[in-house]
């Protein structure tokens, strides 16, 4: 089994380019979605984000207010890495079940969709990682339309990540979200050629789990 890891930036494209991925029929592990899971009420990661920012960031249902979170986390780095702290090693104890799973059940590539893969250190333990890019100024107008905010919030949140410049250095392939649609699959279609395991590989993989990949996961989450 093959472990790819796709990153980008906020309103890169990153979750576009996942989902070229679900139609060529290749999982993909959501951490974004996991990130939403591991924080439902009653959960544990739910509890410590109450306990440190109280009740206050609570909706009158008992969920989490994600706007007035979001608020505090953007522009404070140390609650940002409060938070993280709350919630990454539920997210990688998830991941790690996932991985188990599409071992067992024999797929031969698998992709890990992780907005942090590279500030949390996950890509130390992925041979091969993408990073979605596109243009800092075409970032920044994608988040002010996607979320109908102003330009000062929407460079507050792109400066709270790291910049997609600094990650392209860690990848292994970039795809340039910059042009439409049809040059974004077409990038990933000669991406998934290139990284389509031969058989004997994947056989090797499947013989032996990838004992580094959970070894790094279960390091950094504990």
């Amino acid at each position: 089994m093959k472990i790819i890891g796709l990153t980008g930036g906020i309103s890169s494209g990153k979750s576009t380019v996942s989902r070229m991925f679900i139609r060529r029929k290749i999982p993909v592990i959501d951490g974004d979605l996991l990130a939403r899971q591991v924080v439902e009420p009653g959960r544990p990661a739910f509890k410590l984000i109450v306990k440190h920012f109280t009740p206050e960031i609570l909706q009158e249902d008992g969920t989490l207010n994600r706007e007035k979170l979001g608020n505090i986390i953007f522009s404070d780095e140390k609650q940002r890495k409060i938070l993280n702290k709350c919630t990454h090693p539920f997210i990688r104890t998830e991941i790690l079940k996932l991985l188990i799973w599409y071992w067992i059940k024999g797929e031969r590539i698998i992709v890990l969709d992780a907005p942090l893969l590279i500030e949390s250190g996950l890509n130390r333990y992925i041979r091969t990682v993408l990073v979605v890019y596109c243009p800092e100024r075409l970032q920044l107008t994608r988040l002010v339309e996607r979320d109908k905010i102003s330009e000062s919030a929407a460079r507050q949140r792109i400066s709270s990540q790291m910049p997609l410049k600094e990650k392209v250095k860690h990848a292994n392939y970039v795809i340039d979200n910059s042009a439409d649609i049809k040059t974004t699959e077409e990038q990933v279609d000669k991406i998934v050629a290139k990284i389509n395991p031969s058989m004997w590989s994947y056989l090797l993989w499947w013989l032996g789990p990838p004992s580094l990949v959970i070894a790094g996961i279960l390091a950094i989450a504990t």
